[in-house]
């Protein structure tokens, strides 16, 4: 069986505010340490009044301090934002602090709309250079070369292991030509799970950073002591969903018992088909579709997001998942 970990987005529930969300994902990394937990991720998204993770790498600093062996990491850092050598200096300093306890995830997507890239001084452009991007970064951690005239201070020598994450063939493409773990987004995009796993597996070529694939899965988790109890914690995410679909994103609402009876039918079915690959149900029920998922798919490593209103619930949900998976050696 794969191993677990752990995905936050530090959401922001409605009445509440970024410094608590972001305490909340200091306690949870804790928590998940104490379980179990391989890695704990981040991700970088702007622009979005429902996620405190925008500054991922200031806050996986804080998340480390407040831990001693999880490893931390971003899941992802959208590339395509920033200029190598920034990620190659921020997630050196990460390893300088956290020694062999950092990973980074990188994203081709821009993780946000047109107006708000403006702001970040890119375009929709910039991912095409994506592929080079993550072949300078990878320079920038590795061994300075003779002559070498940029280095990364701190990140040069650190090796940080990168992965590359995706939701598209392109992505398990890249991580494949260069060697690389594989991340896929199935927790918003199940569409090409199972033909970019293939893709990966079968054009892998073994590099200095791995002898062979190794590919992780996102899902999402809602777990409880009754399948009510976790039907209603999913509202949240599938409330959030909605209005994100629709142009109008916002804090993570409050669950609702009737979700049916609250949105349109349509825009409903749209967000349970981008949360197809969700845990949902009991202890029992979500072993049996965790170990389903990994028989299915073959990942050596499934990462779990839990989108929950209430903390102690969605603390809650991981500990009931916790006790499902943790047997395989991992990179």
């Amino acid at each position: 069986m794969a191993i677990l970990s752990i995905l936050d987005l530090a959401p922001i529930t409605e009445g509440s505010h970024a410094g608590e969300s972001l305490r909340h994902s200091v306690e949870l990394a804790q928590h998940a340490e104490r379980w179990g937990y391989h890695r704990f991720w981040m991700a970088e998204h702007h622009n979005m009044t429902g996620i405190a993770s925008a500054a991922t790498a200031v806050a996986l600093a804080y998340v480390g301090a407040h831990t001693k062996t999880i490893r931390i990491g971003a899941g992802g850092i959208m590339l395509p934002n920033h200029a190598p050598l920034i990620v190659a200096e921020q997630f050196g300093t990460l390893a300088a602090l956290f020694p062999n306890r950092v990973d980074l995830g990188l994203g081709r997507a821009p993780g946000t709309d047109g107006a708000t890239l403006r702001a970040l001084r890119r375009t929709y452009e910039s991912a095409d250079s994506f592929p080079n991007d993550v072949q300078e970064l990878l320079a920038y951690l590795d061994d300075p070369k003779p002559g070498q005239a940029i280095k990364a201070v701190p990140g040069m020598g650190s090796k940080v292991p990168v992965w590359i994450l995706s939701s598209s063939l392109f992505g398990a493409q890249l991580a494949a030509h260069l060697g690389l773990p594989y991340a896929f987004a199935s927790h918003f995009a199940p569409d090409y799970l199972q033909v970019a796993l293939e893709a990966y597996r079968a054009n892998f070529k073994p590099s200095q950073y791995l002898e062979k694939p190794y590919a992780m899965a996102a899902i999402n988790v809602f777990a409880a002591d009754s399948e009510q109890a976790a039907k209603r914690l999913k509202s949240s995410m599938q409330l959030q969903f909605i209005a994100l679909r629709q142009g109008n994103p916002g804090p993570l609402a409050a669950p609702v018992d009737d979700i049916e009876n609250r949105v349109d039918p349509a825009a409903l079915a749209a967000a349970n088909h981008a949360l197809k690959y969700t845990a949902m149900g009991t202890a029992e029920q979500v072993h049996q579709y965790l170990r389903d998922f990994v028989a299915a798919t073959g990942v050596d490593e499934v990462m779990l997001t839990c989108h929950a209103y209430d903390h102690e619930q969605r603390l809650r949900s991981f500990e009931i998942a916790k006790d499902c998976c943790f047997n395989k050696e991992n990179p």
